[in-house]
């Protein structure tokens, strides 16, 4: 395995420095420039320090220590010293543990803070039997990495290393993989490494991690430029040690088409080789999902034909197709999936934009898949998650808009279709509790700056200004937190059975975990709004239509429906509007 050298607990790189002062418990200590711009105390005996000690670096004339930039803890906040912390010292207990492969596995998507009331690793860890009641193999934890203020999505990270105190910190996280790994679960983390939040960053008076240009998000990181092979080496060590140190099956790297990148190898094809390499020290399977904008088959492509070798990528392709069927919007992006035929193609081949022309960007865009090459569990697909929830204006559920069958529907959709199916909290009891954006930046300025920015974006595309709930108020961060009695109400009840009805029939059916292109075949009615997908020995069919529909299917079993009146008689299958069923042919009787 490739990796940093060996170097002390408080050396830095820093290469626009010209002095540094290294300030650890009450002692300040010079600290002098080696090679490659490390910099390294002058004279500090390590011995004399306490296991866990506060520090931080006074840079050239600031009079304000800032923290370091590979901090494990920042217990007082981004802007505060860090503290050392030792991933060695806890005890594991997962020795036995032998990973977990995405194929054929069921993700779920949750944000520690609002999953359970405390918002806590440790609350979390309380409700992994009801994960495992529902079929689920991994858990996805959206970023936890240190932000500034008490809470937020994550995505507004600028300490990469440190684990957020609020959550429980760097130990309680270690507490929540271990808890996961002894209850059968897999864990994959969300990695930001395409931009940093808008405060508490400051790595530029370090080096240059940043260069010219900036992204959706912010400034572009220096992956092309000078000092660019340290600022990898950055990243590269940060996805190590989410592995390493804390036992992470796998990660999933945000934004990947925002990493600006002109070197060759590019950085996540190197990263896909490093992660590799400790997979196979290890033994046990480490998993790379990228999210991606670019309906890029060269993600997952492997090196050895000419592609980054990551393991699997999102395809929003999938969510925007089954919502636009469900729900009938088709505003901004969803323009380009209003035919049910779209639904069809990206079943059958992936992307809907495979090369073909997107309204909404005003381009052609994406690149065909090889469904003769490519296993179909590479796309992780969803018809819920933070993002489509959130990035809507009230953070709306698809329960505010659809009936139970037409959740029902989109859970088998979702669940029984080619893909590697991810669900998002509380999706599978329909809850109620929307899925805000919320910040809580210290700074009043930043605080207004966000709330208007947010209020202005959605004005611009029609929304009432008033409809949209001020990100920094607590209240939308609290209306956010899953309401975990709804679980026992009637329809959360019923969505339960549901959810854990198709995860049951996706581990026993081979057909449901099939991983080829070629054994999917789809047909979309457009004027009828009816919808059947094939997978071999087992059809999926729905309704989108308003009005009953009857198909005929043969001789047949049903093994699954949305609804008590849907219907199989004589070989036809009768179902109502906004209903769905899954079946598979009736053994023919020996002579």
């Amino acid at each position: 395995m490739s990796g940093s050298p060996q170097r002390g607990p408080f050396d830095v790189w820093a290469p626009r420095a010209e002095r540094i002062l290294l300030q650890v418990d009450s002692a300040t200590v010079p600290m002098l420039r080696g090679p490659g711009d490390w910099w390294a105390p002058s004279d500090l005996d390590l011995s004399d320090l306490r296991e866990e000690t506060d520090y931080g670096y006074l840079i050239d004339d600031t009079d304000t220590p800032r923290p370091d930039p590979r901090s494990r803890r920042q217990p007082a906040g981004v802007h505060q010293r860090s503290r050392t912390f030792d991933p060695s010292r806890f005890a594991w207990t997962d020795q036995a543990w032998t990973g977990r492969q995405l194929a054929g596995a069921v993700v779920y998507e949750l944000h520690v803070g609002t999953f359970t009331p405390e918002g806590t690793f440790d609350a979390a860890l309380g409700r992994l039997d009801h994960l495992r009641d529902i079929g689920v193999d991994f858990v996805e934890l959206m970023p936890v990495n240190a932000v500034n203020g008490d809470h937020n999505w994550g995505y507004d990270g600028v300490l990469w290393y440190a684990v957020h105190e609020p959550y429980g910190g760097p130990e309680g996280y270690q507490r929540f993989v271990d808890g996961c790994h002894a209850a059968g679960l897999g864990v994959i983390q969300d990695v930001v490494y395409n931009h940093l939040g808008p405060s508490g960053n400051y790595l530029p008076e370090f080096g240059p991690y940043l260069k010219e240009g900036a992204n959706t998000w912010g400034d572009l990181i220096n992956l092309d430029g000078e000092g660019s092979a340290e600022v990898r080496r950055y990243i590269i060590d940060n996805a190590l040690m989410w592995l390493g140190d804390y036992h992470v099956d796998g990660l999933r790297l945000d934004a990947v088409h925002a990493l600006e990148d002109s070197s060759d190898p590019h950085l996540l094809e190197e990263l896909a080789v490093e992660v590799a390499s400790l997979s196979a020290h290890v033994r046990r399977p480490l998993t790379l999902i990228a999210e991606s904008d670019l309906n890029d088959p060269v993600m997952v492509t492997p090196r050895e034909a000419g592609g980054y070798g990551l393991d699997a990528q999102w395809s929003d392709d999938f969510h925007h197709a089954v919502h636009v069927a469900l729900t009938r919007e088709t505003a901004g992006y969803y323009a380009d999936f209003e035919p049910l035929g779209a639904l069809a193609k990206v079943c059958e081949r992936g992307f809907f934009h495979d090369g073909t022309y997107s309204s909404f960007r005003g381009r052609d865009h994406g690149a065909p898949i090889d469904t003769r090459a490519m296993p179909t569990w590479r796309l992780v697909v969803a018809s819920q998650n933070h993002d489509q929830i959130g990035n809507r204006a009230a953070g709306d559920r698809l329960s505010d808009h659809l009936d139970d069958d037409q959740l029902a529907c989109a859970a088998l959709l979702t669940l029984c279709g080619p893909f590697t199916p991810m669900l998002f909290q509380g999706e599978e009891w329909a809850a109620s509790t929307p899925f805000q954006f919320f910040t809580s930046h210290p700074e009043p300025e930043l605080g207004r700056a966000v709330a208007e920015g947010r209020t202005r974006e959605f004005a611009e595309h029609g929304w009432d200004p008033e409809a949209v709930p001020d990100p920094q108020d607590p209240a939308t961060f609290e209306r956010s937190k899953l309401d975990w009695s709804e679980r026992e109400g009637e329809r959360g009840r019923r969505m339960l059975g549901i959810y854990r009805e198709l995860a049951r029939l996706r581990r026993e059916l081979p057909e449901l975990t099939d991983p080829s292109f070629t054994h999917v075949r789809c047909r979309a009615d457009e004027e009828a709004r009816f919808f059947t997908m094939e997978r071999d020995e087992v059809t999926v069919l729905v309704n989108f239509g308003d009005q009953p529909m009857a198909a005929e299917i043969g001789a047949a079993e049903l093994l699954f429906e949305t609804e008590s009146g849907v219907e199989l008689s004589g070989g036809v299958l009768t179902l109502p509007a906004h209903a769905g069923a899954l079946v598979r042919p009736t053994p023919a009787v020996g002579r």
